[in-house]
């Protein structure tokens, strides 16, 4: 019963720890567009160019 004294402090200390890294994603924008990241793999970039291309003498 005496070990209560232990845990119950330190899941609460881990609680307060997450919500605080949850609120400091939400206030740095990490979670304000969750949607683009997901599906930008699955469009081609065509502007971009080779390091060779930009480094040819004409």
């Amino acid at each position: 019963m005496s070990v209560l004294w232990i845990v119950i402090p330190m899941a609460l200390l881990l609680a307060a720890i997450g919500v605080a890294a949850f609120m400091w994603t939400v206030k740095t924008g990490q979670m304000d567009d969750l949607e683009t990241p997901a599906t930008r793999i699955l469009f081609d970039d065509d502007d971009v160019t080779s390091p060779d291309e930009t480094d040819a003498v004409p």
